[in-house]
């Protein structure tokens, strides 16, 4: 249904097609499109989901290593209990208690309901889901597909929802939220081929649209993706987010020489986690194989911020490669069984010409994922009645570390979640208020044209990178006081460029960018802002002026929308896990490492 040029306030506003959904699914990866199965599941029908690329391609497919629940496989001694003291144990005990229990008890079902829907996993020589070893996890709990599990998670998922004939619309932006701060009535958005504005008009909204790993110059998320703007888009509406300062840099990004054009599209991609998993060993240049030195008993298997530390403190101590690297060598193992169990990770070296089997490669940290996130409750619900956001663009599952194979769990255990919340809620679509059609709506769809064909003083791919260069320098792997205050103050600047940018036609890449450099600032800001107020060192977040962790700040930051513009903050205490699972905390469980040697 189009609406007219013709404003409710009489002023000129672009034309626009309203559509009518009583839940809309933001975001087309695993945790949406789980979210839609059980919706669909559960007898609700009118439900749209939404993606920013062609169907198929999301985020999702570019998680490698694997999916964490414990089946016990190999290690039958293993339960949900040890998977949630392990996820609590690595996020510094700044995870949400009850979260973190959500998904270690889903996940052993959801790993066999995704069997039984034809997911291609390894299997053991008995037929079962195989599972490794994944850093700082006490047993082979990581379910995976070789090394492209996110791949065949996303395939099967994708095959589930077209069984279902679940309605899905591709290359779909949304740019705001229509919320009047306590409840959501609707979504903006536009049509990325045609450049079609959309008044999505519904009662429920489910942002599952990844994190802000890519607010970093060196990253494992492709540019267009992982901006930030799930966060951006909740705080803007309404709701609060949570531990945004915590950003996990992955020890194994790609090293590459960015002056070679065949390399330096490669720079911070991902080297999976099952690379070392598999028993790959990390050296310095002098040969040295350097985590004995940081972490003797697990050793390459530490958590990721351990050994991205490690990394980095060798690289600055001057044993790094030239590309500002360490090595990762597992040609130790032998060739088939590397091409069997990193078939990806092979075949990429391969057509750059370097083989794994025989020769070490380069790697370095590099952002990857944001712990932090949009806060919410037990169900995915934030404080904005009807707007609901899962996988990683909620908080609370990660705390301070991400334990590796459990950003893929978090998506299919919260998609059942949320899912089985909503379900019972749905009456319709509902319908925005005039109020907020003439005050929120229109102006904003006015503001989207003005932004479409504006000249200025800047490219936006200027300042898309100079949010990215400010945000690496200012509030990266080391951090302190200075240097974060003077991050504050590039925002300051980077945002008057932002508004003096040359932007091309709304089909354009260049406005697709213009957008995405809002929602990188908001969630800039948000880092900065937490990385200075915490005044410890935690997990992902390390202050060089305050090293040690402070029992104090066991406490989490919310953010929320000034009513003066930018953000401000509060904390709240973290609340006490389970009776069973601080038992197993109590137990001490953890991996022993030379079982690899």
């Amino acid at each position: 249904m189009s609406r007219s040029d013709t404003g409710t306030d009489g002023e000129p506003v672009p034309a626009y097609d309203r559509v009518d959904v009583s839940v809309l699914v933001v975001g087309a990866g695993a945790a949406g499109a789980r979210t839609a199965i059980e919706l669909d599941d559960r007898g609700v029908e009118d439900v749209l989901v939404l993606g920013k690329r062609d169907h198929g391609d999301a985020h999702t497919t570019w998680a490698r290593g694997g999916i964490n629940g414990a089946l016990g496989t190999h290690d039958p001694e293993d339960d949900w209990t040890i998977h949630a003291a392990d996820t609590l144990n690595e996020g510094h005990f700044v995870n949400d208690p009850e979260k973190v229990e959500t998904v270690a008890r889903q996940m052993p079902e959801r790993l066999r309901e995704l069997d039984e829907w034809g997911m291609d996993y390894s299997r053991t020589d008995d037929g079962e889901i195989d599972q490794r070893f994944f850093g700082a996890q006490s047993f082979r709990r990581t379910a995976f597909a070789g090394d492209h599990t996110g791949e065949s998670l996303l395939e099967t998922l994708v095959e589930q929802a077209q069984d279902r004939s679940i309605p899905y619309r591709e290359n779909v932006m949304i740019t705001k939220l229509v919320s009047d701060g306590e409840t959501l009535h609707g979504a903006i958005g536009y049509d990325m081929d045609t450049g079609e504005f959309v008044l999505f008009n519904t009662g429920t909204v489910v942002l599952a649209a990844g994190g802000y790993a890519a607010i970093y110059g060196r990253h494992t998320s492709r540019d267009d993706e992982n901006n930030g703007d799930g966060p951006a888009l909740a705080v803007d509406a309404g709701a609060s987010l949570m531990d945004m300062e915590f950003v996990q840099f992955h020890p194994t990004g790609m090293a590459v020489d960015e002056d070679d054009p065949e390399w330096e599209p490669w720079s911070g991609r991902l080297v999976t986690e099952a690379v070392r998993g598999e028993g790959g060993r990390l050296f310095n240049t002098a040969g040295e194989r350097f985590m004995e030195r940081y972490s003797p008993d697990q050793m390459e298997l530490d958590a990721r911020d351990v050994v991205a530390r490690a990394i980095a403190q060798e690289v600055s101590e001057g044993r790094g490669t030239e590309n500002g690297g360490v090595y990762l060598d597992i040609s130790h193992r032998d060739a088939e069984f590397i091409k069997e169990r990193l078939p990806r990770m092979y075949e990429r070296f391969q057509d750059l010409g370097v083989d794994m089997a025989e020769e070490p490669v380069e790697v370095a940290p590099t952002s990857h994922y944001g712990m932090g996130g949009v806060a919410v409750d037990e169900y995915g619900e934030t404080d904005v009645d009807g707007l609901f956001a899962i996988g990683e663009t909620m908080a609370g599952v990660h705390g301070a570390n991400r334990l590796g194979g459990n950003s893929l769990a978090e998506t299919v255990a919260y998609g059942v979640v949320a899912g089985e919340r909503i379900a019972p809620r749905v009456d319709g679509p509902g319908e925005v208020p005039d109020r907020l059609v003439e005050t929120l709506v229109e102006p904003h769809f006015r503001d989207l044209a003005a932004t479409a064909d504006s000249d200025g003083g800047y490219a936006v791919e200027t300042v898309f990178e100079a949010v990215q260069e400010f945000t690496w320098e200012h509030a990266g792997l080391l951090r302190d006081e200075e240097s974060l205050r003077d991050g504050l103050d590039a925002l300051d600047d980077v945002r008057e460029m932002a508004a003096d940018m040359a932007v091309g036609p709304v089909t354009s890449r260049s406005f697709e960018l213009a957008l995405d450099v809002g929602f990188m600032l908001t969630a800039a800001e948000a880092v900065l802002r937490g990385a200075l107020e915490r005044t410890e060192s935690r997990g992902a977040h390390y202050r060089t002026d305050y090293p040690e962790t402070d029992e104090s700040w066991q406490r989490n930051i919310y953010f929320e929308r000034a009513d003066l513009g930018g953000l401000t903050t509060h904390t709240e205490p973290v609340d006490e896990p389970s009776e069973a699972v601080q038992t197993a905390l109590d137990e001490g469980h953890e991996l022993d490492y030379h079982q690899l040697e």
